[in-house]
C-alpha cells in the first residue's frame, strides 16, 4: 500500500510535466508572501490580523512592504473576530493570517461565529512543507478537514503558481451570494524563496550522491522542486474577480408589494443581512419611515433606524408578531431567536427574504411557512419595495398601539432602575447613565451574557454599523477582536466594549493590542462575580451553583499591568458614573484605552431568562 501511494504521488508530480520548460527565477527576491499580499493590496485590503509564526512571516513582510497594516493579537481567535468586525462594518473581505497546526486550530470558533454570522472572511493559514506533509514535519495537520464544514471555500496552494488564482477565487467565494468565510492554506514552500525552500527540500550535498537509489530520490526532488515554482510570478491579473449578489424579480417585488398594500397591521423584523452591500446600509433609515411599519431589529441591523425613530420597537415583539396579519421577515431567521417560528399569528401572511435558500426555509416544516419566500439581496428588496409602493403609509393607529406597550416597558424599566439591588451598583442605572453621556459615534461592541443582554435593551446604537455582538452561534470572546477591527475602520469612532466578567476573561489581554498598537477603546465590565445568566436558572431547576461563581475580581489592575488605564466603580461612585465615562472617551482620543470595572449586584430584570 506504501509503494501504491508512493506512486500515486509521483504521477501527480508528473502530471505538472508541462511546467518543465518554464525558467525558474532561482534569484528573483519575490516570493510567495509578496504574491499573496499583492492579492490583498488589489482587492483594497487595510488590515491584515495576525499572531507571528514562521510558516506566515512572507505573507507579513509582503503586505507591509505594500503599505498593509498588520496588526498582530494575543490568541489566534481574535485575528478572525477583528477580521469579522471589518468585514461587517465595511462589506469588503476581512484577512487574517496565522501559523500552522495550533495557530490554524485556535481559529476554529471564531470562523464558526463568521460562517452563522454570514460574515466574508478570509483565513490565511500557514501548513508544513507539500513534500513534508505526513511525515513528522512540525505542526503538520489535515487543516483542509478541518474546515470543509465551516467555510465556502478551502483549497491548499500546492504550487507558487496556484497562489494567486486560489486566493482571488476564494475571496470572490467569501463575498458572492451568501457571504461567509474562506480559508486558504499556504504551505511553507510555497511561500519563501527558492533558494531557501531548495536547501530544506533537496539540501546542499544533493550532487554528492552515490547510490543508484539516493540518485532517483534527488532526481525527483529536483523535479518536484521546479514544479514548486515553475510559471510562479507569471501572474498579470491579481484584482477581483466577478461577485454574484442574488437580487429580486420584478414579479416577486409586486406579490410583496400586494401583502403591504392590503395589510392593516404589518411587521418588519429585520436581520444582519439586511446591512449587507450592495445597498449602503445607511440608506435603510429613509427607506424604513417612508413606509411607516413597525421595525424589530436584530443583530447588525440595530442603529439602522438612529436612536429614537418613532418605528422602531425594542419591548413589544410578541405583542405585535400575534396580532400581524402581514410579516416581513428581512433577512431575519425562524430560528431560536424567533422561537422556531411559534411566534407568529397563524393567520398571518409571511413574506420572507434571504440570501441564504437554506435560512430562509429554516423550520418551515415544523411551526410555520412563509406565503411568499425570496431568495435575494434583503437591502436591494426593501429599495425595490419603496420603489413599488411610493406612497405607502402605515396606518398610525397601528404604530400608537404598539407605542404605547414599548413605552409602558421603557417606564417599567426606569423604574428598576432606581431600585437597591443587593449590594454594589444596579447595572441597569449603570448602562442608563451610559446610554445617556455616549458620544453619538460611538461603535458597541457586545460580549458577554445577562450584562449584555441587559444593555441591548438600554443601549440605543445611534446609526447603521454601531452595534456588533456575536450573532446567531452566541459565542463569547469577540470583545477584544471585534473592538479592534471596528477601531481601525473608523479610527475618529467612539469603540466600546460591553463585557460581562465572565466574557472578558477571554480577551482581556487584548488590552496589551490596543495599548501596544494605539487602538485606543474603552472596556466596561459589568462585574457580578458569577456567570449570571447560567446560575439564574440552573439553580431553580437543580438547585446548585457548580461552576457559577467567580470573584469581584480587580480587572481594573490587570488592565494597568497591560499599560491602560483602569478604573473601579463601586456603589459609593454612584453619582459619579457620567464623570466617569466621559474622562474614558476624553482619555480614549488622547490615545489610551480604558477599563472600567463595575461591581455591578443583581435586578430582577431578566427573571425567567434562560440559556442553553
Amino acid at each position: 500500500m506504501a509503494a501504491l501511494s508512493t506512486l500515486a504521488s509521483f504521477s501527480k508530480r508528473l502530471s505538472a510535466l508541462r511546467y518543465l520548460r518554464h525558467r525558474v527565477d532561482k534569484t528573483s527576491k519575490v516570493n510567495g508572501g509578496d504574491l499573496v499580499a499583492k492579492v490583498l493590496k488589489e482587492h483594497d485590503v487595510k488590515h491584515v490580523f495576525t499572531l507571528s509564526g514562521g510558516h506566515i512571516s512572507p505573507i507579513l513582510v509582503g503586505a507591509e512592504k505594500l503599505g498593509i497594516r498588520i496588526v498582530d493579537t494575543r490568541h489566534e481567535v481574535n485575528t478572525v473576530f477583528a477580521a469579522d468586525a471589518v468585514a461587517r462594518l465595511t462589506g469588503n473581505v476581512g484577512v487574517a493570517a496565522v501559523t500552522a497546526g495550533p495557530g490554524v486550530t485556535n481559529t476554529i470558533t471564531a470562523v464558526k461565529n463568521a460562517q452563522m454570522a454570514e460574515s466574508p472572511v478570509l483565513l490565511l493559514g500557514g501548513a508544513a512543507a507539500s513534500a513534508a506533509k505526513g511525515r513528522g514535519a512540525l505542526q503538520d495537520i489535515d487543516q483542509l478537514s478541518l474546515f470543509k464544514s465551516l467555510c465556502k471555500f478551502s483549497a491548499s496552494a500546492t504550487t507558487v503558481r496556484d497562489i494567486v488564482p486560489t486566493v482571488r477565487a476564494a475571496i470572490q467565494a467569501a463575498l458572492s451570494d451568501t457571504p461567509g468565510p474562506v480559508f486558504v492554506e499556504l504551505p511553507l514552500d510555497v511561500l519563501y524563496p527558492y533558494e531557501i525552500v531548495r536547501k530544506e527540500v533537496v539540501g546542499n550535498d544533493s550532487g554528492t550522491a552515490k547510490s543508484l537509489g539516493q540518485k532517483i530520490v534527488n532526481w525527483y526532488l529536483e523535479l518536484y522542486l521546479h514544479n514548486l515554482f515553475a510559471g510562479g510570478l507569471d501572474a498579470t491579473e491579481f484584482g477581483p474577480l466577478p461577485v454574484n449578489i442574488p437580487l429580486t424579480s420584478s414579479e416577486q417585488v409586486k406579490q410583496a408589494a400586494g401583502f403591504l398594500s392590503g395589510a392593516k397591521k404589518p411587521v418588519f423584523i429585520l436581520g444582519s443581512q439586511a446591512t449587507l452591500g450592495p445597498k449602503d446600509a445607511k440608506d435603510l433609515k429613509a427607506i424604513l419611515e417612508g413606509f411607516g411599519v413597525p421595525c424589530f431589529l436584530g443583530g447588525m441591523s440595530r442603529g439602522v433606524l438612529g436612536r429614537d425613530s418613532p418605528y422602531q420597537f425594542r419591548h413589544c415583539r410578541r405583542d405585535a408578531l400575534k396580532q400581524a396579519d402581514v410579516v416581513f421577515l428581512i433577512g431575519s431567521v425562524c430560528d431560536f431567536r424567533l422561537s422556531y417560528g411559534r411566534v407568529f399569528n397563524k393567520k398571518s401572511k409571511i413574506v420572507a427574504v434571504n440570501r441564504n435558500k437554506e435560512q430562509l426555509w429554516k423550520n418551515s416544516d415544523a411551526f410555520w411557512k412563509p406565503t411568499l419566500a425570496i431568495q435575494a439581496d434583503v437591502g436591494s428588496f426593501v429599495a425595490d419595495l419603496q420603489k413599488a409602493l411610493p406612497s405607502y403609509k402605515c396606518d398610525s393607529s397601528w404604530i400608537q398601539e404598539l407605542r404605547a406597550k414599548d413605552d409602558a416597558k421603557e417606564e417599567k424599566n426606569a423604574e428598576m432602575a432606581k431600585a437597591p439591588v443587593d449590594k454594589h451598583l444596579n447595572p441597569m442605572k449603570l448602562l442608563q447613565v451610559l446610554e445617556n453621556v455616549m458620544p453619538d459615534n460611538t461603535i458597541i461592541v457586545a460580549d458577554g451574557g445577562d450584562f449584555v443582554a441587559t444593555a441591548s435593551y438600554i443601549l440605543k446604537p445611534r446609526g447603521a454599523l454601531q452595534w456588533l455582538d456575536p450573532g446567531a452561534f452566541g459565542t463569547l470572546g469577540v470583545g477584544g477582536g471585534f473592538a479592534l477591527g471596528a477601531k481601525l475602520v473608523n479610527p475618529e469612532a467612539n469603540v466600546v466594549i460591553i463585557y460581562g466578567d465572565g466574557s472578558a476573561g477571554y480577551s482581556i489581554m487584548e488590552m496589551d493590542s490596543f495599548t501596544r498598537q494605539k487602538i485606543p477603546v474603552t472596556a466596561i465590565i459589568g462585574n457580578d462575580a458569577c456567570w449570571t445568566q447560567i446560575l439564574r436558572e440552573q439553580i431553580n431547576m437543580f438547585n446548585s451553583s457548580v461552576a457559577c461563581p467567580l470573584a469581584y475580581s480587580n480587572y481594573e489592575l490587570v488592565a494597568e499591568g497591560l499599560g491602560a488605564e483602569g478604573r473601579l466603580l463601586r456603589a459609593e461612585d454612584e453619582n459619579r458614573l457620567a464623570e466617569v465615562f466621559r474622562e474614558a472617551f476624553k482619555l480614549n482620543k488622547e490615545g489610551k484605552s480604558v477599563l472600567i470595572n463595575a461591581l455591578i449586584g443583581k435586578t430582577a430584570f431578566r427573571d425567567g431568562s434562560i440559556s442553553v
